[in-house]
């Protein structure tokens, strides 16, 4: 009998492709809008209030504009269509962009981090603010959070990692608006050293969030598999379909926020080529009505005859 086949459709949800791009550059450009007033009115009122916390915030909300032109990139280059080049399309560039911007967000991280650690240890030279600079940092807090909570929204509708990561960018921006004006309050009461320490905790936030977001987008390019609870629904998917006596080696890898699956089905030993072909692609109809799958290879073996592709441990099913 046929060995292997394999089903490629890698224009299966078009509709949902294009909403996702045309959702990515909506939230996108919203997030340039907000983001471009928003640290153009923190390092000039921080400069002026002589406030470190607002201008190390403000270059903070600076590097979002590139975070939002990484993404506002990938948006375009992932929904390309696959090519001779790359016959399993582009939908890894959210991956990379994924891996930019938390690469983006450990560096500016730990400039704010060295930034904040100088002043601190000259406590002598830190100048009491301006109360004009709790009123930007609270405006900063409320437009910062009200951006996350639309982006996640959006982001978590479609499924899409990249979205997610810069939707938790701009709640990173959140949380150290929120540190900044507590360490302005701090700073008009009387504790000048508050500024500063608020501008190193916002640093430390901002890198530990670069280092998830960067290692976790690693992990995919690497390969990585989908989780756990995800590989044992396709494995009881596959074992449901009719004909199906058994499934090992069964692997899957992510391509962006899309699924790609290695999988062998075993079959009566007696039925016909046609026959074993029907019974894999109902098993990778199962899988794509349920799944985000982007390919599925099907590898038909005889049931209850052991061959050398059972016998490979490092490709066993998780």
């Amino acid at each position: 009998m046929n060995p292997e086949a394999e089903h490629d459709h890698h224009d299966t949800t078009p509709e949902l492709q294009r909403a996702r791009a045309d959702a990515a550059s909506r939230t996108t450009w919203v997030s340039v809008a907000v983001n471009l007033a928003l640290s153009v009115g923190q390092i000039v009122v921080g400069v002026l209030s002589r406030s470190q916390g607002l201008i190390a915030d403000g270059a903070h909300s600076a590097s979002d504009l590139i975070a939002d032109g990484v993404v506002l990139f990938a948006g375009h280059h992932s929904r390309k269509a696959a090519d001779e080049d790359h016959p399993y399309g582009h939908q890894r560039f959210e991956t990379a962009a994924t891996f930019i911007l938390g690469l983006l967000l450990l560096l500016v991280g730990l400039g704010m981090v060295s930034t904040a650690v100088r002043r601190i240890a000259d406590p002598a030279e830190i100048p009491t603010v301006s109360v004009i600079a709790l009123y930007v940092a609270g405006v900063a807090l409320l437009a910062k959070e009200l951006l996350f909570r639309y982006m996640l929204v959006i982001a978590k509708r479609l499924r899409s990692t990249m979205l997610v990561a810069n939707a938790w960018h701009a709640r990173s921006d959140a949380a150290s608006s929120f540190v900044v004006a507590l360490g302005i309050i701090g700073n008009l009461a009387g504790l000048p050293i508050l500024d500063p320490v608020a501008a190193l905790i916002v640093g430390l936030m901002i890198s530990k969030m670069g280092w998830s977001f960067g290692w976790e987008a690693m992990s995919d390019l690497m390969d990585r598999a989908v989780d756990p609870g995800e590989i044992d629904a396709i494995r009881e998917r596959v074992a449901a379909t009719p004909g199906v006596l058994g499934v090992h080696n069964l692997r899957t890898r992510k391509m962006g926020d899309m699924i790609v699956v290695d999988v062998h089905l075993e079959v009566d030993a007696d039925i016909t080529v046609e026959a074993g072909h029907a019974i894999a692609v109902a098993a990778e109809t199962r899988i794509r009505e349920h799944h985000r799958v982007l390919s599925v290879m099907t590898h038909v073996d005889p049931a209850h005859r052991p061959d050398a592709d059972h016998a490979h441990p490092a490709s066993a099913a998780r």
